[in-house]
């Protein structure tokens, strides 16, 4: 190759670089230390989980096995529980105002209850599956199994604002369990050890939370043992993950929270 064409081949590399798309940054790994185990009944099929005045509160999921309960975390017991109707499928768990909201699968139902009682307190309708569900400063958030978030009317479960999760730019699927923390949207991905640290105003992963080694501690799992209860505890700062039919929830301390 003559030293002209040298040139002309090093300028036209320039020009390709200077007019191609800047590409986004790979969200990064939170690291954390595992500050405690706690016991779980490895009967719970976990499909939401969040902590409040102490305590676990759990919902769990296949026909005719579908629970709520209110669990001691240091003792797993189960100190009180609601079976749901056969026909019901139970999913994710959010509590606001002194109401927990249970989501179904496929029943296009959000079952509403006393957190102190567990007593029943009606329906809502649901006009998608029910996968996620966390309370957050701006009301209810879901998920339904793609990569869209969707924000809701506590009084009327109507959708609201909606925002399309994304890595690198490109769609984040099968989003489930949901919670709050930090200023920031947790969503575990269904059949990926992995938690998405969401940006609420863009839908952006910020981070991601690696839960494989969490689940490498278990061994003899069931297959559809996924990753599927994820708590934070704002008082203390902690991080509990648990799954479906874990012996096991972990309790989490994260080194760093990415910036805002």
């Amino acid at each position: 190759m003559t030293r002209t064409l040298q040139s002309f081949a090093v300028l036209a590399l320039a020009l390709v670089l200077c007019l191609a798309p800047d590409r986004p940054a790979r969200a990064r790994e939170l690291s954390y230390t595992v500050t405690a185990t706690l016991p779980h009944d490895e009967e719970a099929f976990t499909q939401g989980l969040l902590f409040a005045q102490g305590q676990f509160f759990e919902s769990t999921g296949l026909y005719g096995q579908s629970t709520l309960r209110r669990v001691d975390p240091a003792t797993g017991k189960v100190l009180a529980r609601r079976e749901l109707d056969r026909n019901h499928f139970g999913e994710g768990l959010a509590l606001l105002g002194g109401v927990l909201y249970q989501l179904t699968w496929r029943q296009r139902l959000v079952l509403l209850y006393d957190a102190a009682t567990l007593e029943p307190r009606g329906s809502l309708p649901l006009e998608t599956e029910g996968w996620g569900i966390a309370a957050t400063p701006f009301g209810l958030v879901t998920s339904d199994g793609t990569p869209t978030l969707t924000w809701r009317d506590p009084l009327t479960f109507k959708p609201g604002r909606s925002v399309a999760v994304t890595d690198r730019n490109r769609p984040v699927e099968r989003l489930n369990e949901l919670e709050w923390a930090e200023g920031w949207i947790l969503a575990n991905v269904w059949h990926d050890d992995r938690i998405a640290v969401v940006s609420p105003a863009t839908g952006k992963v910020a981070a991601w939370i690696a839960c494989a080694p969490l689940r490498a501690r278990l061994p003899g799992l069931p297959r559809e043992s996924d990753l599927n209860g994820v708590a934070w505890d704002p008082a203390a700062k902690r991080l509990y993950v648990t799954g479906k039919n874990w012996p096991a929830v972990f309790q989490l301390k994260l080194e760093e929270w990415p910036a805002p």
